[in-house]
Order: structure tokens, then C-alpha cells, then sequence
């Protein structure tokens, strides 16, 4: 049987607005009524990437910024958000990689908390690739990736109508000085890592993104194709 293909659509550094805006545009493609042909007979959506052009702030369904504490951060130069995704309020900048795949499930046939732990070890194997072999999933409240009580990668995802939105975020060579002024998704007492932090030398996202890319299709069990491809 061939593979589900996921269509490869990388931004290079931009604004968080500019990829809300194009995971609308395919939101929209994907939960088209049927029979208005929006994806091809084997696709399943797409893998958008991109690296933050600036810090920004969000807030998840459940909440996590007060009106007073969105003032705080906005004074400090950044941009706040509420989104659609789960989970509570954390931190996106220049040094992350921003992954949001907007899939049909049905297409892959998986559900949302295996897409949610797809998600996880995609970044646990990223990890592992980079020498880090103590990186591990927890159970909820603790979704994400953690090296110890550290976390290195934050999860929050939104599915309606089968199809996903938002994802995760890395922290490659994140100024984590940002995560200070909140408490990342809602969890006291645990801290923020990256991988330049950890292996003790700057990682760039540009150096990883090809070693997420081969952890997304073992773990998802699909082709990539370049939004740029004919096919």
C-alpha cells in the first residue's frame, strides 16, 4: 500500500502571524465539504515549519494570561496571542522551530492522542539524533518533551472535523531569558531547556530541521513532498 504523502511547506523565519494565516488557509482546504476534491487520493495534509521572526506570547483554550500580565509582556517588545490550541500560555521566538501539521487524521488513521504522542516522539527522536538520549514524553499535565524536569519541547494541538492544527514548539537556541517572565503552560516548579543549552554549543533550527523531517515520516509513516513539486 503507498504511503500517505504530506505536503512540505517550510517558511524560513517569519512572523507567528503569517503562519496562523497559512494554517488557515489549509484548515479551510482540508475541512472542505466533500467531493470538492481538496487534497489528492493519497495526500493528507501538510507539515508547515517555520523559525519565529520575533517573540511572541500565547495563550491556549484554557487560558494562562490575564489581561494585566498580556500588558506586562507587551511592554517588554513582544506580541500576545490567544490561540485555539490546548494547554496554557508559553513562549515562541527566533531559535525555535515551530512545527503545525495540518492533517486529516482519517487519511493517516490515527487519533488525536496518538497524533499528540506522534508528535512527541518525533522531538524525542530529534533528540536522540543529537546525542540527548534522556529525553522522554510524560503523561498529561506534563505533554511535551523533557530532559529531566526540564522541558526542551512544548505541545498544543487543536483537531476539528478530523483534521489538526498547531503542534509543537523546539527550543533550539531559544533566548529562554523570555520564558522567566511567564510560567510555561501552567507548571510550577519545572524550567525550560534547548538543545543549545543542553549540548553546550549554538544549534541552529536550520541544522535540525532535516532530522526532524526523517523522525516526521518514520513516525507518521508517510512521504514528503515540497509545496514547490509538481506532483
Amino acid at each position: 500500500m503507498q504511503p500517505r504523502a504530506v505536503r512540505l511547506v517550510q517558511l524560513s523565519r517569519v512572523r507567528y502571524a503569517e503562519l496562523l494565516a497559512l494554517q488557515e488557509r489549509w484548515l479551510r482546504r482540508l475541512q472542505a465539504e466533500p467531493g470538492t476534491e481538496a487534497l489528492s487520493g493519497t495526500e493528507a495534509g501538510a507539515l508547515l515549519l517555520c523559525e519565529p521572526a520575533g517573540p511572541v506570547y500565547t495563550a491556549g483554550l484554557r487560558g494562562g494570561l490575564t489581561p494585566e500580565e498580556a500588558a506586562r509582556l507587551r511592554a517588554l517588545g513582544a506580541e500576545v496571542r490567544a490561540t485555539g490550541r490546548g494547554g496554557l500560555a508559553t513562549f515562541h521566538g527566533p531559535g525555535q522551530l515551530l512545527c503545525h501539521p495540518v492533517l486529516d487524521l482519517r487519511r493517516l488513521g490515527l487519533r488525536l492522542r496518538t497524533h499528540v504522542a506522534a508528535l512527541e516522539a518525533c522531538a524525542v527522536r530529534l533528540c536522540e539524533l543529537r546525542g540527548l538520549s534522556g529525553a522522554r514524553a510524560r503523561p498529561p499535565p506534563y505533554t511535551g518533551v523533557w530532559l529531566g524536569e526540564r522541558k526542551i519541547c512544548a505541545i498544543g494541538v487543536r483537531c476539528g472535523r478530523h483534521v489538526t492544527s498547531h503542534g509543537l514548539a523546539l527550543n533550539c537556541s531559544t533566548d529562554l531569558t523570555w520564558f522567566e517572565h511567564i510560567v510555561p503552560c501552567g507548571l510550577v516548579g519545572t524550567s525550560v531547556t534547548s538543545l543549545s543549552e543542553e549540548l553546550q554549543r549554538h544549534v541552529t533550527v536550520d541544522e535540525v530541521i532535516p532530522l526532524f523531517l526523517e523522525a516526521f515520516k518514520e513516525t507518521y509513516k508517510c512521504s514528503l513532498i515540497s509545496e514547490d513539486s509538481p506532483n
